[in-house]
Order: structure tokens, then C-alpha cells, then sequence
């Protein structure tokens, strides 16, 4: 790590932000936004693992939100019949998310382009039905998660301690992938991005390193589907729609594809303009209000547009390709 280069000093302000918002709320008596940051850093993780497989490894994946649902439903399933204990509802939504990334992984690693996009959307789409004929579950309507996870030691119904619960999930899957991307596995893993041929002629096995990959990208969105279950005390087939999984490479593009923060930033970024944009209030231009609070999904977009005309790194990979002064 280069302590001199702008992109850590971004990277370490942004980090240092997130572990003192609770203390920041607190003072200016706005418990709103632990939730905000909280949700912010949840879908921080999961773009994190998307990009793991996108930008590092090529699989543009429009299917991820499938495994937000496995984590979510983890917790709101075994809630249901009374297990609250976390670990147990952590460990059965990995086993779950594991048997279906293996699974559906088997099929759509040997698959590339378009083919592998939709393939992976109609995986993800038929998890999103079959969540809604789960009547007994709340069907389409989901259910409300009557109390969050025991942790034992962590109590996750305080919400500072949810918070930094989070927050430390997030620091230890930035570690665990930068060790990923910096080590062998990493290095073959973007050898078969830049051209799986040269890298079957030199032995590796591409398919199988695809399929780890995909899989461990999976185990760290049901980790963030956990997360999120615990957070809005609610279990959804809306967590499973396309459109999530849309919005997380949206977040990948806006942070940065290919690089280890991109995808955090990207997070931040789109998630505090969507609540500015669709809570926006009489300001610097008024009488506009009620049109940005109709149709920021739209302005969301041209700001979208703007960062990849303007840089295609995005936003963190701007940084990261400044030189040093």
C-alpha cells in the first residue's frame, strides 16, 4: 500500500468516516443515519463481491441479487421457527448459497457475453418466483423479522453495535479480497479476463478457477444479505429482483470496475444521491422539488452517464490512475 498516493488517503478518509458516523449522529441527534451508512455499507459488500467476478474476472453477472435473497431469507426462515441464533442462521444461509452459486456456477462459468448475463438473470429470476410462492413465508409480501440475530457477545438489536457489526464485515471482505487479488488465484483469475485460451494453453484449469471465484463472490453476498435482513428487520423476494442486481453494477461502474475500493465508493455514491435526489427539499432552486423527487432515477442516470463519459475508470479509478505529485 502506498501512503502516498492519493487513492489510499480517499480510501482511508472514506473508511474513517464510516467508523465515526455513529459518534457524528449521536451529536447532531440524527439516529436516521446509522440506517443510511448501515445500508450503505451493506450494499458496499455485495458490490465488492460482484466485482470480484466482474471486474477482476470478466463475469458480468445480472444474478448476484439472488444471493442477497438466500442471506435475507437465512434469517427470516429460521426466524419463523424460532432460531434466532445468528451463527446458525449465518451458517444455514451459506450452505444454502454455497449448494445454489456451486450449482448454478457449474452452468454459467462456461458460458461468456450476453449468453452468461441472461443466463444468470434467469437464475436469479426463478429464485425471485420461487420466493413468492413461499405463502407460508409471506409469499410475495415477504415477513417481518420479529427480533434481529443473536450474536451472543454482539447484540445486534443495538443499532451502534449493528453498525460497527457491519462496518467490520466490510473491512475484513476488503482484506480477504485484496489477498484474493494479489495472490495466484487472483493473477489466473485475470489472466482468463484478458484471454482464457493463452491461459488453457499454459495449464491452467480457467473453468475451475471461474467457478471458485463465482462461488466466494456468492458466500459474500449472502453475508450481505444477512447483514440487510438484519438491518430492516424484514425478509423479501424484492431483494432478489433484477433490478437489485442491476443497481449493484451500476455501483461497480460508478466506483470504479477492476479495482478493490471502486465498488465501495461506487455504493456511497449512488445511494446518498438517491436520498438527496427522491427527498429532495426547497433549496437552491425552488419549485423544482416535486419533478427531482419524481424523477431522480433519471437525473441518477445523467449523473451516471456524466462519470463514465468522463472517466470509464469511475469515480475511485480516476483517483487511483492520478500521478503522484
Amino acid at each position: 500500500m502506498d501512503f502516498r498516493h492519493p487513492k489510499t488517503w480517499f480510501a482511508a478518509t472514506l473508511l474513517l468516516a464510516f467508523a465515526l458516523m455513529p459518534a457524528y449522529a449521536l451529536l447532531n441527534g440524527q439516529p436516521y443515519y446509522l440506517t443510511l451508512f448501515s445500508r450503505i455499507m451493506i450494499y458496499a459488500l455485495a458490490a465488492l463481491a460482484l466485482n470480484f467476478v466482474l471486474g477482476f474476472g470478466g463475469l458480468a453477472s445480472l444474478g448476484h441479487a439472488l444471493y442477497l435473497g438466500i442471506g435475507a431469507y437465512g434469517v427470516g426462515i429460521l426466524q419463523f421457527h424460532d432460531i434466532t441464533n445468528g451463527w446458525l442462521q449465518l451458517g444455514a444461509a451459506l450452505i444454502a448459497g454455497l449448494l445454489f452459486a456451486t450449482g448454478v456456477g457449474a452452468v454459467v462459468v462456461r458460458l461468456s457475453g450476453m449468453t452468461f448475463i441472461m443466463i444468470t438473470l434467469a437464475f436469479a429470476q426463478m429464485g425471485y418466483f420461487l420466493a413468492v410462492t413461499l405463502k407460508y413465508y409471506g409469499g410475495e409480501d415477504g415477513r417481518a423479522i420479529d427480533v434481529r440475530s443473536a450474536m451472543g457477545l454482539f447484540d445486534l438489536s443495538n443499532n451502534t453495535v449493528l453498525y460497527y457489526f457491519i462496518f467490520v464485515c466490510l473491512v475484513a471482505a476488503l482484506w480477504l479480497f485484496s489477498r484474493l487479488i494479489d495472490s495466484r488465484f487472483g493473477m489466473v483469475l485475470r489472466g482468463c479476463k484478458s484471454n482464457e485460451r493463452r491461459m488453457l494453453a499454459l495449464g491452467f484449469p480457467a473453468y475451475r478457477y471461474k467457478l471458485v471465484a463465482y462461488v466466494i463472490s456468492a458466500l459474500a453476498c449472502v453475508l450481505a444479505g444477512f447483514l440487510l435482513a438484519n438491518l430492516t428487520k424484514y425478509s423479501s423476494p424484492s431483494y432478489m429482483q433484477w433490478t437489485v442486481s442491476a443497481d449493484l453494477i451500476i455501483m461497480v461502474i460508478l466506483g470504479g470496475m477492476s479495482t478493490l475500493f471502486g465498488p465501495v465508493v461506487g455504493a456511497t455514491t449512488f445511494l446518498l444521491l438517491e436520498e438527496l435526489l427522491s427527498s429532495y427539499k426547497p433549496g437552491l432552486f425552488p419549485g423544482v422539488e416535486k419533478l427531482v423527487n419524481e424523477h431522480w432515477p433519471a437525473l441518477m442516470g445523467m449523473f451516471v452517464i456524466a462519470v463514465v463519459l468522463s472517466s470509464r475508470q469511475g469515480i475511485y479509478g480516476y483517483v487511483a490512475g492520478m500521478r503522484r505529485r
